[in-house]
């Protein structure tokens, strides 16, 4: 039995030995024709990767015997050499196993077990140069993940990726629902739902339903100087990896030895079960910060929605939103209610003109004439509380670069320790440094500014600032190795809500519960109270889901994205937020199906309270929440905020019902929600129950 408070090594590595005649034979005779295969560690899933007699390697997948993943190639294509796809054999395989459990600084759970099956494949061409390309499996038994390993070796110095013709070649007919990749608003699209064979050209993380009701989410871990990955549909079921553009004709150069990313794939069989899987997570290496107790977990306000709200504004002038006196006001707030920071936007200069998709003129230590930094700093601390930074660079990392060391430098100064990155530009547009010290326009997730998002967050831990990336390169659980890379958008928000065309509609959170969050946190911005906006259709939810929406959509920094003046208005709704915990011990998934519904427990990370939290598309729902996931035999006092009598995310956005009543583990809550509403529950033990 493991220790779960502690990390512990439980399984070491097998012996590996080669595990068929053919790499037998390959061992004593060279590279050959044959087959490899391995399963997960309880025998769910498989996989087996075959090396034709004509040189193609293809791999395959089944869970419990039934195919997932057919057939489906693995390869290269050079700018500079024969394509590195035909004429390779198995020159030798390995099966070895692992387990362990290790503990996140913060997250979704406290504990996670890293327990796998790993196959090692040693590929080399059979002709020609002989150029060998190794591929490692780690099979889960709640899905795998593969990569590519080039050795050192005198003929392949130098890999300049074309293209990667890794396919995915899904088994059986479903749904699917994903984001198209290559356009101008990065990630910021609703998502398409359609058939698997309907799919274009997509962005990951791709997630499908198929006709027997399995779950799969294609994705991709520890994307580290290399192109994110998207996906383009070739004929029916099958998708090959389309990388995104680097510079040249080449979309990666890397220099040997080196690996790629890891490809992902998750399964389950209900929709809770990929929100449920840590395989991202574990398919990243280990902390290499260290101790990183000075980043805690945190709820903030700020100066922000007024911007998205036109109210007020980014740059200087009578309309400017970060001024001192009303960044004193939110501090204020924030003391009196309990939250940890003020996000501020605008407080330096560079916002005038044009700076969208430029960012020249953006300072990060110079603030405006009236942003009395010092005075702010100062207050702030006499009050508890910290200044999220903001650093928007108009999608210039070239410039931004230059800035780091100063910007962070004075963020440690004054003991702030999160900021907001920003990179407002459209796609392929944004700024990198190329090889020469020169700027190069570039897309977003090129391997370019993969290089620079985590010199960010290398050069911000020197300081002790954490990140949280908006317009930023997806996200691969690269949290895990660098912690303090805490949140990031990468999705469509709450400004949405504010000024969008079209705006969020009500379906929207339920799609990223098992999309976009697939690849990690998200900084959302709940907590709207003010429904209406600059569109006509608002907030297109009641005010009980944007409570939920605490629970619902993880982020270990959460913003009450409201004007304070909403919150002062509506003190008993406003509880839910001053209450609901950021970090957490356990998550549990209690129902939920892709675009409809989800329902969601956490346990607080410090203290033995629950929360719940369930949201709906435009459809009205009763679901059941059996809360088995509270102690046996302990009384909760349950703080429940659920949609009123008639709410719905049309004409009565703000109907809300609080009420309380004494609950055990042994009950089933009915969850009534509205059309685009939810409800948020917060359980406080009371003691232990009556006999």
């Amino acid at each position: 039995m493991l220790n779960r408070r502690s990390m512990i090594t439980a399984g070491a590595a097998v012996a590996a030995v080669p595990a068929t005649a053919a790499a037998q034979a390959a061992a004593a005779t060279g590279p050959q024709p044959g087959s490899a295969a391995a399963v997960s560690p309880e025998g769910v899933i498989s996989v087996e990767v075959v090396a034709d007699k004509d040189g193609f390697v293809s791999w395959a997948v089944s869970r419990l015997g039934r195919p997932v993943i057919a057939p489906s190639r693995l390869g290269f294509l050079l700018t500079d050499a024969r394509k590195l796809e035909r004429a390779f054999g198995i020159l030798g395989q390995s099966v070895a196993s692992h387990d362990d459990t290790w503990e996140q600084p913060w997250g979704e759970r406290r504990f996670i077990r890293n327990r796998y099956t790993e196959l090692r494949i040693e590929l080399q061409e059979r002709w020609g140069l002989m150029r060998r390309m190794d591929v490692v499996f780690r099979l889960y038994d709640d899905g795998l993940g593969f990569r590519y390993e080039f050795p050192e070796q005198p003929e392949l110095k130098t890999v300049n990726i074309g293209a990667e013709l890794t396919e995915f070649t899904v088994a059986d007919p479903g749904t699917a629902w994903w984001l198209p990749a290559f356009e101008y608003n990065r990630a910021e699209y609703l998502y398409n739902k359609t058939p698997i064979s309907s799919v274009g050209v997509s962005q990951t993380p791709l997630t499908m339903r198929l006709e027997d009701g399995t779950h799969l989410s294609i994705h991709e871990a520890a994307l580290v100087d290399y192109s994110g990955m998207n996906l383009r549909r070739v004929e029916g079921g099958k998708f090959r990896a389309m990388l995104t553009p680097g510079l040249t004709s080449a979309a990666v150069v890397r220099e040997a030895p080196f690996h790629t990313p890891w490809r992902t794939l998750q399964i389950a069989d209900q929709a809770g079960g990929l929100v449920e899987s840590s395989l991202i997570l574990n398919l990243n290496e280990p902390n290499k910060l260290g101790d990183v107790s000075w980043f805690r977990p945190l709820k903030y306000i700020g100066i922000w929605w007024d911007m998205h709200l036109a109210t007020r504004r980014w740059n200087s002038g009578p309309k400017h939103g970060a001024t001192t006196e009303y960044t004193l006001r939110h501090i204020d707030f924030a003391a009196e209610h309990g939250f940890g920071g003020v996000l501020v936007e605008g407080w330096n200069v560079g916002w005038d003109g044009e700076w969208f998709g430029t960012g020249w003129g953006y300072s990060f230590t110079q603030p405006y004439p009236d942003f009395d930094i010092e005075r702010v700093a100062a207050y702030a601390r006499s009050k508890g509380v910290e200044i999220v930074g903001h650093h928007e660079t108009g999608g210039n990392a070239f410039f931004y670069e230059q800035q780091l060391e100063a910007a962070f430098a004075l963020m440690q100064r004054f003991g702030w320790h999160t900021v907001k990155t920003g990179y407002v530009a459209d796609a392929g547009g944004a700024r990198v440094a190329t090889g020469d010290g020169q700027a190069a326009l570039a897309w977003h997730e090129g391997q370019l500014r993969a290089r620079h998002h985590l010199k960010v967050v290398e050069t911000a831990a020197r300081y002790q600032v954490a990140v949280n990336a908006h317009e930023p390169i997806k996200d691969t659980g690269l949290r895990r190795t660098y912690p303090n890379t805490i949140t990031r958008e990468g999705a469509r928000g709450m400004e949405y809500a504010a000024w969008g065309q079209p705006a969020n509609p009500p379906e929207h959170e339920t799609n990223l519960v098992f999309t976009r969050l697939l690849a990690g946190p998200m900084d959302f911005t709940p907590g709207i109270f003010g429904m209406e906006t600059r569109v006509p259709a608002g907030v297109a939810t009641t005010w009980a889901k944007q409570l939920a929406l605490y629970v619902v959509i993880y982020s270990p920094i959460q913003m009450a994205a409201d004007l304070l003046d909403n919150y002062e208005a509506n003190p008993a709704p406003f509880q839910f937020i001053k209450d609901v915990a950021v970090d957490w011990h356990e998550t549990r998934v209690l129902n939920g199906e892709v675009c409809d519904f989800v329902t969601i427990a956490r346990k607080d990370r410090n203290s033995d309270e629950w929360f719940l939290g369930a949201i709906t598309d435009e459809t009205p729902r009763v679901l059941t929440a059996p809360l088995a996931f509270l102690d046996p035999g302990r009384r909760y006092r349950a703080e429940i905020y659920a949609d009123g009598p008639g709410a719905n995310y049309t004409d009565n956005r703000t109907a809300i019902d609080i009420s309380t009543r004494e609950v055990t583990s042994a009950d089933v809550l009915t969850l009534r929600l509205a059309p685009g509403g939810g409800q948020a529950i917060r359980f406080v033990p009371l003691g232990r129950a009556r006999r």
